[in-house]
């Protein structure tokens, strides 16, 4: 069983359909939704790339459109899978059904109105209130717990331990043991001695990613030292260089370009590895328009400046021989 947290459809416009029919949703473009079926991804992908944006008007990038590929077949393929969604104050949670999905043509009421084919995938009835009877109240919920509880982005797998304090949620069991950890605590301390705070984590983390590439433009002027440090350039004005950032977060629905792991913001992290960290994907050019990608502080000291695709590759490398090692 795995737990998800879910928007549907831009500007959440599939939300009353899936209330009313019990069901969860994702739709695609009818311009790609051949390559969907046919499960071609690089197509998908070179699609999207060039002809697509996202709900912030950029371009999305490779990681953005693959991610936006597999969307469709997570909704498709879930089937006892709990399913969480924040609307306004009331969360709401289901779990999916073995019952095959259903594909319908659709105008779409938000956004630039795309003809769409809209997935719909049976699942039980939606409720706002856990297995004891008590009602889910957003504003009742613990602040580390809105934190992984809400995505601004599509979809979203809870990692293990945050499914596990989720169920506990759902079933109406003791919260106690999560709230009593040092970082819980020390999250709703800061929440209570903070109320009137003027930027929010999220705003001080584009800032300060901003601020780390004016500085290293400013120190990177081809001279020479022990070596020739590479010439970059800030070719984004001044005046603009935040909100992108802050497109390029939405755009990456706050998830690491490389990892997928969820990002997290200056001042309410309890990780700083997975802090955002701005990444140039060729390493080589400049800070500009498709060259930048926001990833966990980590991946950027791990990567440096190798070539962004040879860094996948051996990533992936890593990846699939953790999978083998864990299936014998």
């Amino acid at each position: 069983m795995k737990v998800f947290i879910a928007n549907f459809g831009r500007e959440n416009y599939a939300w009353p359909s899936c209330l009313t029919r019990s069901t969860i949703a994702t739709m695609n473009d009818v311009a790609v939704q051949g390559f969907w079926e046919a499960g071609d991804r690089e197509s998908y992908i070179q699609n999207r790339m060039k002809f697509n944006k996202t709900a912030a008007g950029i371009s999305p990038t490779r990681p953005v459109a693959s991610r936006w590929f597999n969307l469709m077949t997570t909704i498709v393929e879930s089937a006892g899978d709990v399913w969480i969604h924040r609307e306004k104050s009331q969360l709401w949670w289901t779990t999916s059904l073995l019952d095959a999905a259903t594909f319908e043509p659709l105008k779409e009421p938000a956004g630039v109105r795309r003809d769409v084919i809209i997935c719909h995938k049976p699942c039980d009835p939606w409720s706002n209130i856990n297995r004891k009877g008590n009602r889910l109240d957003w504003s009742g919920l613990h602040p580390r717990a809105q934190e992984f509880l809400f995505t601004e982005g599509t979809l979203q797998q809870l990692k293990p331990t945050n499914a596990e304090y989720a169920m506990a949620l759902i079933d109406g069991d003791d919260l106690s043991p999560w709230h009593r950890l040092p970082a819980w605590r020390a999250k709703a301390s800061r929440r209570q001695s903070n109320p009137g705070v003027t930027f929010n984590a999220r705003q001080r983390s584009i800032a300060s990613m901003a601020m780390v590439a004016k500085g290293t433009v400013a120190a990177s002027n081809g001279q020479q030292v022990l070596r020739t440090i590479k010439n970059k350039e800030l070719r984004i004005p001044e005046g603009n260089l935040e909100p992108y950032l802050d497109a390029l977060l939405e755009a990456q629905e706050g998830l690491c370009a490389i990892t997928g792991l969820q990002l997290q913001f200056l001042g309410d992290e309890d990780d700083k590895e997975m802090l955002c960290s701005l990444d140039r994907i060729d390493s080589d050019g400049h800070y500009e328009v498709g060259n930048l990608q926001i990833v966990c502080r980590f991946v950027n000291r791990w990567k440096s400046d190798d070539d962004d695709r040879q860094f996948r590759r051996l990533l992936e490398l890593v990846r699939s021989s953790e999978i083998a090692a864990e299936n014998g």
